[in-house]
């Protein structure tokens, strides 16, 4: 395990492969962590400086208390990639990681080469499902969202064959500092970056699963639109986290993004 406080919080973070090379960070969902990357991280380490970690208030990084801001996450991952001395990368956010990765475009474009923005938006939900969310959670804790929360995630056939599996990820979700979870939703509501996100000018590869209950594909291709250089793929048979279900799609789909970009060989 790997630690270390660049800003304001503690950040657990795991780094792999050799520094020289055009570093891959990733992002995660709301109520994960850095785990959610196991079956995609791994096919990139030989070739890239692959960092994952885990945003404020989630898995072993600090959980001050709520609310916060979208400005706060993205100014984690800049002071996180500061301290590793990553002057530049290609950003990979899930939901609100992606949230985070164009927050990171949209006020230092120079650190950015490219973007994988995988079900996500520039404004995801609305206050008032939001602050259903909030006062749900606030009162009966993560657990009275689970359920539905799996549901949204995963498609109904990948929920039956996999029952054993969501339920770890369910555990995952549930296991989250209530601080950090109640803390990050409130950012999520509050933030629209759809101003910011149209002036992206740097490559992105725009993906979401055809079962997102969360960000439907609908809502995914109206991010796309709003960036010049991206190209959109809905993966067939995926939920609203591809790194899990369709890992093996997603590492497809992102090795010849890299490729056309000339960011990998």
């Amino acid at each position: 395990m790997q630690f270390i406080k660049p800003g304001s919080v503690a950040i657990h973070y795991a780094a792999k492969g050799d520094p020289a090379h055009t570093a891959l960070v990733f992002s995660n969902s709301l109520g994960t962590d850095l785990r959610i990357w196991d079956r995609v991280a791994p096919a990139f380490e030989d070739d890239f400086f692959v960092v994952r970690y885990d945003k404020r208030g989630h898995g072993l990084s600090d959980a001050p208390p709520a609310p916060y801001t979208l400005d706060e996450h993205v100014s984690d991952l800049i002071a996180l990639m500061d301290a590793l001395d990553v002057r530049r990368a290609v950003i990979c956010g899930d939901s609100v990681g992606g949230l985070i990765a164009q927050g990171v475009a949209a006020r230092d474009v120079d650190r950015v080469q490219a973007l994988v923005l995988c079900d996500t938006a520039a404004r995801i939900g609305d206050a008032e499902t939001w602050n259903g969310r909030i006062e749900a959670a606030g009162k009966g804790g993560i657990e009275a969202l689970a359920d539905a929360t799996m549901q949204r995630w995963f498609a109904p056939a990948y929920r039956d064959a996999h029952a054993v599996e969501v339920s770890g990820w369910r555990n995952m979700l549930v296991r989250t500092p209530l601080a950090g979870f109640l803390g990050t939703m409130m950012a999520i509501r509050d933030a629209d970056l759809t101003e910011d996100t149209d002036g992206i000018s740097v490559p992105a590869l725009v993906v979401v699963g055809e079962h997102d209950g969360s960000t439907p594909p609908d809502v995914v291709r109206g991010l796309s639109d709003l960036i010049d250089e991206s190209e959109f793929h809905v993966i067939d048979g995926a939920g609203h986290l591809p790194c899990i279900d369709s890992s093996d799609k997603l590492v497809r789909l992102m090795r010849q993004f890299l490729k056309r970009n000339g960011l990998a060989g």
